[in-house]
C-alpha cells in the first residue's frame, strides 16, 4: 500500500487515554498515525513505540493545540511521514482546574477550557478542512473529521460548569463542519464520551461506580474504558458508518437515556 492510498489519521491528545486508545486501534486497522501532545516527553515517545510495533508509519508530532499558529506546522509534520491524511480526530481535552460552585468559577479556567476544548478544535478542523479541499481526493479513501464532546455537551455537572460550557460548544463545531463539508464528501461525527476510565475521571471513578452499582447510573452496569471509545472512532474513520454524518455518537452505556 503507497502513502498516498493508505488511510492516515492525525489524533490529537493521543500520548495516552482515549487518544492513545483511537491510535492504537487505527494502526490495528492499517491506518498511519499521527500521534500528538503538548510536550515531547516519554509519554508521547511511548505512545509512538506502541504503535509502530503494530506495523504502520508513525509520525511524533508534539505541540500545544491551544496555539493556533502552530497548527499548520503540525499537519505537515504528520503528512512528512504518514502521507496526506484522511482523519482528523481532535481528541485533546482539558478538564478545570478545580471543581467547586459555579458561582466561583475563574477566568482563568473558563478561558483555559474554551481554548483547548472548543477554539483550538474549530481551528485545527478549518486548517485540515482547507487542506483537505485544495487536494484531489479521488483515492478511494473515506475522509472524516471526529470530534470529542462529552456526555456534558447536554448533562450539567455543576462543580466543573466551564467545561460543561465548552463542551456544548465543541458539539456545535462538529454540526458546523458537518452541514459545510457535507457536500465535500467529507463526514464529521462528534462523539460524546461518558464515564471513561483515564486520568481525568481517576480521583471520581470509585464513586460513580457506586452510583453504577448503586442507583444505575449506567445501563452498562461499568465503567467505560478508552478501548470502548477508540474502537468506535476506529469504526467511524473507516467509514464503516455509511451514509452517516452531523451525528452524535453517545459512548457512555446509554446513560443519558431518559427513565422515569
Amino acid at each position: 500500500m503507497t502513502a498516498g492510498s493508505r488511510h492516515a489519521a492525525f489524533v490529537t491528545g493521543s500520548s495516552r487515554g482515549i487518544g492513545l486508545a483511537a491510535a492504537l486501534e487505527l494502526a490495528r486497522r492499517g491506518f498511519g498515525v499521527a500521534l500528538n501532545g503538548p510536550a515531547d516527553d516519554e509519554e508521547l515517545k511511548s505512545a509512538e513505540a506502541a504503535v509502530a510495533a503494530l506495523g504502520v508509519p508513525v509520525a511524533r508530532v508534539a505541540g500545544d493545540v491551544a496555539d493556533l499558529g502552530g497548527h499548520e506546522s503540525m499537519l505537515d509534520a504528520a503528512e512528512a511521514v504518514i502521507g496526506p491524511l484522511s482523519t482528523l480526530i481532535n481528541n485533546a481535552g482539558v478538564s478545570v482546574i478545580s471543581r467547586g460552585d459555579p458561582l466561583d468559577v475563574t477566568e482563568e479556567s473558563y478561558d483555559r477550557c474554551q481554548a483547548i476544548n472548543t477554539k483550538a478544535q474549530f481551528f485545527l478542523s478549518q486548517r485540515w478542512a482547507r487542506r483537505l479541499l485544495a487536494r484531489k481526493r479521488d483515492d478511494g479513501r473515506f475522509y472524516s473529521l471526529i470530534n470529542v464532546s462529552s456526555s456534558n455537551a447536554t448533562a450539567v455537572a455543576e462543580p466543573r460548569a466551564e467545561y460543561c460550557v465548552s463542551k456544548a460548544g465543541s458539539a456545535m463545531v462538529s454540526q458546523v463542519f458537518a452541514v459545510r463539508l457535507g457536500r465535500e464528501n467529507i463526514a464529521v461525527y462528534d462523539i460524546r464520551p461518558g464515564l471513561i476510565e483515564t486520568a481525568m475521571t481517576r480521583a471520581v471513578s470509585e464513586t460513580y461506580q457506586r452510583r453504577i452499582d448503586d442507583e444505575g447510573l449506567t445501563l452498562i452496569r461499568r465503567l467505560g474504558k478508552p478501548e470502548d471509545v477508540g474502537r468506535v472512532m476506529a469504526t467511524l474513520a473507516t467509514g464503516e458508518l455509511p451514509y452517516t454524518t452531523g451525528h452524535v455518537i453517545a459512548v457512555d452505556a446509554g446513560m443519558l437515556v431518559p427513565r422515569f
